[in-house]
C-alpha cells in the first residue's frame, strides 16, 4: 500500500511558452518553444532542439495527477537547469529568470499546497542575484532557490559566491544544487544523453567537494544546501579527501574541519536508481540528510521513489526521514498527518 507521504525536492518546470526578448536582437541562448507531437513541445535554443518535453512540465493538474502513483504528498519544483542561463548577459539573465520565477509561483498557487517553488537567480551578477532572491521570497513566496553546480565554469564552492549564500541564510532560503554544463564532456564516448547519465554526477560531486574544501559551512553553519543525484561522486571521493588530511599538510591547513563531518551537514537527494547505493549514502552521510529526488517529469526519472526507499530495507524511522521528514526540515515546512 502506497503511503502518499513523500516530498520530492528534485522536480523541474519548463514553461509552455517563453516570452519574446524585451530588447533588440534576441541574444544567443534565449529559449523558445516549438510544437512537437501530441502534448509535447520542443525546447529550442539557438535554433536547435535542446529537449522535447511534455505538458506535465507546465500544466499543474497533469503533474498532480501523478502524485498518487508516485507516493507523493508534495513536490518542490525548480527550472530545468539549462534555463538558469548564466551565459546570458546579466540584464538578459535577470529578465528570463524573473519570468521563470513568476511561472513557478503561478503553478504553486494552482496546486492547493501540493507544490512549493525553488526559483532561479542570475548568479552571473551577484547584485542582481541577491535582488531576485529577495523578490522570490518577499513578493512571490517561493520556498528556496536552485543553482547550478558551476556558474560559467566557476564551481559553486568558490568564495566569490559568499554574498549570495549570506543572503540565503538571512532570508532563510535553502539552496538546491543541480549539475549544469558539466566539465569533462570531451572524455565521453557515445551519444549526447551520456551528459545526464555520466557527466552530471561527476560535476555535482565536484561541486559538493568544493563546498567542503572551500569551508563554506564554517562561514555559514545554518545554510541548508542540498545536492542532486545523491551528491554525485562525492560519496566515493569523501574517503580519499578524509585520508588526504593526514597525508598532505597543505590540504590539512586549507580544509578547516573534517570533510566527513562537513559532508554530514549537507543534504542530498535519493536519485541514484539503486537500493544498495541508497544504503551506502545513508551510511556515509546519515539518515537525516537524504530526501526524495525524482527529476520529474523528464524521461530519465525515478517514477516510484517511495517504493525504491522501502525496497532498500531501511527501518521505519529511516523511511520516514527519507520520504518526508528530512525534506520538511530542508524546506522549512511542517506538514501534519504524514504517516
Amino acid at each position: 500500500m502506497k503511503c502518499n507521504c513523500g516530498i520530492d525536492v528534485h522536480a523541474h518546470v519548463v514553461p509552455g511558452d517563453f516570452p519574446k526578448y524585451l530588447g533588440g536582437l534576441t541574444p544567443s541562448g534565449w529559449p523558445s518553444m516549438a510544437a512537437a507531437h501530441e502534448c509535447h513541445r520542443h525546447v529550442m535554443i539557438d535554433g536547435k532542439n535542446y529537449r522535447t518535453v511534455s505538458d506535465k512540465c507546465w500544466t499543474t493538474s497533469r503533474r498532480l495527477a501523478d502524485f498518487q502513483e508516485m507516493g507523493l504528498k508534495m513536490q518542490a519544483i525548480s527550472p530545468m537547469p539549462e534555463l538558469l542561463s548564466y551565459w546570458l548577459s546579466p540584464p538578459d539573465g535577470a529578465q528570463l529568470v524573473r519570468f521563470l520565477n513568476e511561472q513557478i509561483a503561478t503553478m504553486v498557487s494552482e496546486s492547493s499546497g501540493q507544490l512549493v517553488g525553488l526559483g532561479a537567480v542570475p548568479l552571473q551578477d551577484l547584485t542582481l542575484a541577491i535582488k531576485e532572491l529577495h523578490y522570490m521570497k518577499e513578493s512571490l513566496g517561493l520556498r528556496g532557490v536552485e543553482v547550478g553546480s558551476n556558474i560559467n565554469g566557476t564551481v559553486i564552492g568558490d568564495p566569490r559566491f559568499d554574498p549570495f549564500f549570506e543572503a540565503c541564510v538571512a532570508l532563510d532560503m535553502p539552496v538546491f544544487v543541480h549539475a549544469l554544463r558539466p566539465a569533462g564532456m570531451d572524455r565521453l564516448v557515445g551519444p549526447a544523453p551520456l551528459q545526464q547519465v555520466l557527466a552530471f554526477p561527476t560535476d555535482v560531486g565536484l561541486a559538493a567537494a568544493s563546498v567542503l574544501t572551500g569551508n563554506l559551512m564554517e562561514r555559514y553553519p545554518t545554510l541548508r544546501i542540498a545536492f542532486s543525484h545523491g551528491g554525485g561522486t562525492l560519496a566515493m571521493l569523501l574517503p580519499r579527501l578524509q585520508q588526504a588530511m593526514s597525508v598532505f599538510p597543505a590540504i590539512k591547513e586549507s580544509v578547516h574541519r573534517s570533510p566527513t563531518e562537513q559532508a554530514r551537514a549537507l543534504y542530498y537527494d535519493t536519485l541514484v536508481f539503486d537500493q544498495r547505493t541508497l544504503q551506502h549514502l545513508v551510511l556515509t552521510f546519515g539518515a537525516s540528510q537524504l530526501m526524495i529526488g525524482t527529476d520529474y517529469p523528464f524521461n530519465f526519472n525515478e517514477n516510484l521513489p517511495v517504493e525504491r526507499i522501502k525496497a532498500a530495507g531501511f527501518d521505519e524511522k529511516t523511511i520516514e526521514q527519507l520520504t518526508h521528514a528530512n525534506a520538511e526540515k530542508f524546506l522549512g515546512i511542517e506538514l501534519p498527518g504524514l504517516e
